[in-house]
């Protein structure tokens, strides 16, 4: 192989490595955002009846960034108690809080 196609290997692996590091999900980060979410899913995710909020713990963090995706987005899903919450949080935000979610 020659060395400006070993280069250009190279370059390219370090590149997508480092880009997933700095889109890594934060899971500790989550669990400071879930502080918010307590109130009506519960500490460990089972929910509230009182709240009428649904039990999320178990829930792929694809899923559930989904639905955040969707809740902040407002058109496939219209949920005016979490607009408040979710309006205010990035991508990230949503990522971080997926990661954790998803491990209960």
């Amino acid at each position: 192989m020659n060395s400006a196609k070993f280069f250009l290997i190279t370059l390219t692996i370090a590149t997508c490595s480092f880009s997933a590091i700095t889109n890594a999900q934060d899971a500790a980060r989550g669990a400071e955002l879930f502080k918010q979410c307590i109130a009506c899913h519960g500490e460990k995710g089972d929910g509230v009846p009182a709240q009428k909020a649904p039990r999320i713990a178990g829930q792929f963090d694809w899923y559930i960034l989904k639905q955040l995706q969707d809740i902040k987005a407002g058109v496939t899903r219209k949920n005016p108690v979490m607009v408040p919450f979710v309006s205010k949080l990035s991508e990230q935000d949503f990522k971080d809080l997926a990661a954790y979610i998803s491990k209960f």
